[in-house]
């Protein structure tokens, strides 16, 4: 590409450093910004920058939050006894669009992947030990993709739960194989959590083969 301007080129260069944002979706999305009114622009930039510089973690289920503790874990509404375990926080967020679902979650930050280098000490997972043991949670609930590595990660921390009193559900297979929880439409996921199974059925179910 041509540019008539270094200011339109940098902001093209810029935007293009998304994921999945190319040079002409960038330079529609910067003519886009030219239209709008310079304090609008401002608004929008701010946020990002705000975004960026003062997002953290939530201390307890470290799920993207604006303070200590998330909107999630600090609302006194939601069932304290159930743990809903997700890879990321995009499967928070879809699973909360299900609107079917009012416990709380640990987001484990990954699968465990060995061809990647990805293996238990690089996820959230003595986190979610202590956090099953001193917060008195009665039911852990695996959503995690049904892959081949979502299914070994459910097996391993099923292992590693397995002697304390918390009863470990896993979602239905209501997503096909290989699929990606954040990409299941709502009703399909909704009825995943609704139906979960108890692990044991899921394992007997698949064998540990196929996890």
């Amino acid at each position: 590409m041509v540019f008539s301007s270094k200011l339109i080129e940098d902001a093209v260069q810029e935007l293009s450093r998304l994921q999945g944002i190319g040079k002409k979706t960038a330079l529609r999305m910067v003519l886009q910004l030219m239209k709008m009114e310079k304090e609008q622009v401002d608004g929008f930039t701010s946020a990002i920058s705000r975004m960026r510089h003062e997002l953290r973690f939530c201390d307890e289920c470290f799920n993207v939050s604006d303070a200590a503790l998330c909107a999630i874990c600090s609302n006194r509404a939601r069932n304290h006894t159930q743990l809903c375990l997700v890879e990321n926080i995009r499967d928070v967020i879809a699973i909360e669009s299900t609107q079917q679902y009012n416990g709380l979650y640990h987001v484990l930050g990954g699968i465990l992947s060995p061809l990647d280098g990805i293996g238990p000490e690089h996820l959230n997972i003595t986190s979610l030990h202590k956090r099953v043991t001193d917060k008195q949670i009665e039911e852990v609930i695996m959503a995690l993709s049904p892959t081949i590595e979502g299914d070994t990660t459910v097996y391993y921390i099923a292992r590693q739960l397995k002697d304390l009193p918390v009863h470990i559900t896993t979602i239905a297979r209501g997503i096909a194989f290989g699929g990606e929880l954040e990409y299941a439409d709502e009703m399909t996921l909704a009825r995943s959590i609704a139906k979960r199974l108890p692990i044991e059925n899921y394992v007997h179910v698949h064998g540990k083969n196929a996890i």
